[in-house]
């Protein structure tokens, strides 16, 4: 199902000027999508829709400024990126993270992947 998520996301996302990556661990996906509003609202829509995703929670939103992952139209990241563990996602600890701490995993995953078409 993943495979597919990420095939129709790396067709349609240059078409959208969309970029972003797509952190998976156990059953926790974090994805951060970079882009103009209006098609990064569109996208979300579309996410909220599909019956392959569930619990779709909107974290944060922010402007970007520079994109993290100008190069990857959906990176995805199966390594253990993510600073939480199970208990603590299980606990709150993405809704109680503060924006900086929403970003860390995507800013190191962008320095250690800077470069892709993915």
């Amino acid at each position: 199902m993943l495979a597919g998520i990420l095939s129709v996301a790396r067709r349609n996302n240059p078409r959208d000027d969309i970029t972003g990556a797509l952190i998976c661990r156990h059953d926790l996906y974090l994805q951060l999508i970079e882009g103009p509003a209006p098609a990064i609202d569109a996208l979300y829509s579309r996410i909220q829709a599909d019956d392959r995703h569930f619990d779709v929670r909107l974290l944060l939103e922010e402007p970007m400024g520079v994109r993290l992952f100008p190069g990857w139209a959906m990176l995805d990241d199966e390594a253990p990126s993510l600073f939480w563990s199970a208990q603590d996602v299980e606990a709150g600890a993405l809704e109680t993270a503060r924006p900086d701490e929403l970003r860390a995993p995507f800013v190191r995953l962008s320095k250690a992947r800077p470069a892709g078409i993915g």
